[in-house]
């Protein structure tokens, strides 16, 4: 077995937009122990987003979840940024993401990239 990194991306493209997006995992995935969360711009994401999270349908994240919750900062090692879930199964391999742009008058909207990583356990 080894430790894989997935990533996935959702494009938010008007103010106040909400998306839903599920991904498909690989088959050899066998379970997750953390999230996280990045953008292409942190400021928005930061203030401006909120999200629900399942894999195999099991609620990860609850609605309206602030997304700052789920970022790290670089001043800690790569080993610790992970937002552990312990050692939930993959199952069926999907997960599903719902993501809310709040408005927030503080930042002027811009597009931008929200990528959701899992740290995964692959069965080789």
């Amino acid at each position: 077995m080894s430790i894989v990194k997935k990533r996935f991306d959702l494009q938010v493209t008007s103010e106040g937009q909400v998306i839903t997006q599920t991904f498909e995992l690989d088959k050899n995935i066998t379970t997750i122990k953390g999230i996280l969360l990045t953008s292409n711009a942190d400021d928005l994401l930061y203030y401006r987003g909120s999200q629900r999270i399942e894999i195999n349908k099991y609620e990860v994240v609850p609605d309206n979840y602030e997304s700052k919750l789920l970022m790290s900062g670089i001043n800690l090692s790569p080993n610790l940024r992970w937002y552990e879930v312990g050692d939930l199964p993959a199952g069926n391999g999907q997960v599903k993401i719902t993501f809310t742009d709040r408005i927030d008058t503080r930042f002027t909207f811009d597009t931008y990239r929200v990528s959701l990583y899992l740290n995964c356990v692959q069965q080789d």
